[in-house]
């Protein structure tokens, strides 16, 4: 998700048209700022990761959807 406010550790991002309060609790230490991405995991952000690891991922869970849709 990429992040669109921070306050504390607190940011609000967003993805693909979902927006998500998210923890960035567990990112103390690593710098981290309004445009970032992370990779989220049950409300925390676990990882920061550029555009392209960004862009990738949701390539891939969107494959996996599109598979789970067509039972394949």
């Amino acid at each position: 998700m990429q992040i669109v406010e921070i306050d504390g550790f607190n940011a609000h991002c967003a993805a693909k048209g979902v927006a998500r309060d998210v923890s960035l609790f567990l990112m103390q230490g690593e710098p981290i700022a309004i445009g970032d991405f992370v990779m989220v995991h049950v409300g925390y952000a676990i990882q920061k990761i550029n555009e392209q690891e960004a862009r990738s991922a949701w390539e891939v869970y969107d494959e996996m959807l599109a598979a789970e849709a067509t039972g394949a």
